[in-house]
């Protein structure tokens, strides 16, 4: 498994349905470059179950997202018509009707490989999610197995620690959430931050 941490994310030009209903020719990584931070994440297939509840996860966060200048953008090995048909079928009945952040259609298996979360014996990923910064630079890589659904208040909080790192130049220790103490990055940084927690 690749590591694309620190790395430039891997660019890519595909069709995609956004706000549910319009098909996009040539959806780009590279449109946000310098504007936005990028929440990519894939999921095997349309039309399965474990990926409903995670969709749905993320559109009822998505105001989360956006008020931290983040765009949300799914993406599987299906086709833009799958994908079309799955948006407009209601959630009571698996289906993800109501999702308005863009659905990659990574139809030729090009974009889950450059990411490496292409499952080979499977022809579909894993459900992999990198955090990518407004350089285009993976700032944040997880990939769990196809059984595992993901938390989507960790990956919010995984976006409010780089914003803080960033803003603030200081570390965020382990558990950390928005309003919780950071150290600087030094050995007193840590003593201290050890010395306030007692």
């Amino acid at each position: 498994m690749a590591v694309l941490v620190g790395k430039q994310a891997p660019d890519f030009s595909v069709k995609a349905v956004v706000n549910g209903k319009d098909i996009v020719d040539n959806f780009t990584l590279s449109q946000f470059s310098g504007k936005k931070y990028v929440v990519l994440f894939f999921y095997p297939l349309d039309f399965t179950f474990v990926c409903p509840t995670e969709l749905h996860a993320f559109q009822e966060q998505l105001a989360e997202f956006e008020k931290r200048d983040v765009q949300v953008v799914a993406c599987s090995v299906d086709s833009w018509h799958s994908h079309y048909a799955w948006l407009n079928t209601p959630k009571e009945l698996g289906g993800i009707q109501g999702i308005t952040y863009p659905v990659l259609s990574d139809f030729h298996k090009e974009i889950s490989r450059q990411y490496d979360v292409l499952k080979e014996d499977l022809g579909a990923s894993y459900r992999g999610l990198f955090l990518i910064d407004k350089a285009g630079v993976v700032r944040h890589q997880v990939v769990n197995d196809n059984g595992l659904g993901r938390n989507v208040d960790e990956t919010l909080r995984m976006v409010d620690a780089l914003q803080f790192t960033e803003k603030y130049g200081e570390v965020c220790p382990a558990n950390w959430k928005s309003g919780d103490k950071a150290l600087k990055a030094t050995r007193e940084g840590v003593s201290t931050y050890f010395q306030s927690q007692n």
